[in-house]
């Protein structure tokens, strides 16, 4: 399998719109939200990935095919990881999951960006936060911290832990490139 994680170039945003669609209908199962007058889903965010710094948008491929994104952003809930990444939203197509290829894109993305990291997953996703917890503790041999929010901010767990600069993608197999 040749996994390919590339960054996304404002000329491709409206391929990267479209697969938002998929991730909130799918996404919708936890939260039941509504479509727009347009039939569409919401995401206010996606235009600052062309227009704030630190913020990175990847579209991710399988032999060539899209199998999903990652949005990378500096946004943080706790206070400890301020100046450090997030998953902002991540997206693997049902057809390409529980293949190892969810977990190889989120490693090669760690690798890319040493330092502090944080991942949140909502309260109601359950599928979501076995996920994280399996992949950041296979990445992290163990050594990361969860907390749980319940405020007006933020409802659910959120996993952090400090990368180094030393690559962990040494465990992967298939090859990527960004």
């Amino acid at each position: 399998m040749d996994i390919k994680i590339e960054k996304v170039p404002r000329a491709k945003k409206r391929v990267l719109a479209r697969l938002m669609q998929l991730y909130l209908y799918d996404f919708n199962e936890f939260y039941n939200d509504d479509v727009n007058r347009y039939g569409l889903f919401e995401y206010k965010m996606l235009d600052k990935y062309w227009s704030e710094q630190n913020r990175h948008p990847f579209i991710a491929y399988v032999d060539g095919k899209i199998a999903g994104f990652v949005l990378v952003s500096p946004h943080a809930y706790l206070d400890a990881n301020k100046g450090g990444m997030s998953i902002a939203e991540f997206f693997i197509m049902p057809k390409y999951r529980r293949k190892g290829v969810g977990k190889h894109i989120v490693f090669h993305i760690f690798d890319m960006f040493p330092g502090r990291w944080e991942v949140s997953e909502t309260k109601k996703n359950i599928p979501a936060q076995k996920f994280w917890r399996s992949v950041i503790g296979e990445y992290t041999n163990g050594k990361y911290e969860e907390t749980f929010l319940d405020d007006s901010g933020w409802q659910g767990p959120i996993q952090s832990f400090h990368n180094s600069e030393k690559s962990n993608s040494s465990r992967n197999k298939k090859k990527t490139t960004a």
